[in-house]
C-alpha cells in the first residue's frame, strides 16, 4: 500500500471517523471485507439511510449491495481522503452544507456538492444537473 494511503488510514482512525464507520457497519449488520488502499468494505448494510449506492465514513465504505464496481470504490476512496483532510467528524456538517447548496442551486444533492464533484460525479454515478438559472424557459 502506498504511503499516502497508510497516512489516510492512520488519520481517519485517529480522528475517530473510521471507528464511527465500523460502529455504523456493525449496527447495520454489514459484513466487513478488506478493500483496496486501506479501505474496509462493508457489504449488506441494512438501514435505508442515507439513500445512496454506497457511502463512506472514514475508511469504511458501507453499502446495501453485495459488490461494488471499481469506479464506485475509487469514488468512495476519494471520500475517505476527504474525511482525513477535514479532520474527521467536521466532515459531516460540511458535507450536509455542501449538499444543501447543491439542492439550492440545481435541485440535486450531488451535482454541485463540492465533495461529490471532487470525488468524481461520473465515478459516483451522479448526474450533472444544470444550474436552476441556466435552464431553458
Amino acid at each position: 500500500m502506498e504511503k499516502r494511503f497508510w497516512f489516510r488510514r492512520a488519520a481517519n482512525f485517529l480522528n475517530l471517523s473510521t471507528p464511527l464507520g465500523l460502529l455504523l457497519a456493525a449496527a447495520g449488520g454489514a459484513t466487513l471485507r478488506p478493500g483496496p488502499d486501506g479501505l474496509v468494505l462493508a457489504f449488506g448494510y441494512r438501514h435505508r439511510f442515507p439513500i445512496a449506492g454506497a457511502f463512506t465514513v472514514g475508511n469504511v465504505v458501507l453499502t446495501r449491495r453485495d459488490a461494488l464496481s471499481e469506479r464506485l470504490i475509487l469514488h468512495e476512496s476519494r471520500h475517505a481522503t476527504q474525511w482525513a483532510w477535514c479532520g474527521g467528524l467536521p466532515m459531516l456538517p460540511l458535507y450536509l452544507l455542501a449538499m444543501l447548496v447543491s439542492v439550492a442551486v440545481c435541485g440535486h444533492q450531488a451535482s454541485y456538492n463540492v465533495f461529490e464533484r471532487l470525488a468524481g460525479l461520473d465515478d459516483g454515478g451522479y448526474p450533472r444537473e444544470p444550474l436552476r438559472w441556466r435552464r431553458p424557459g
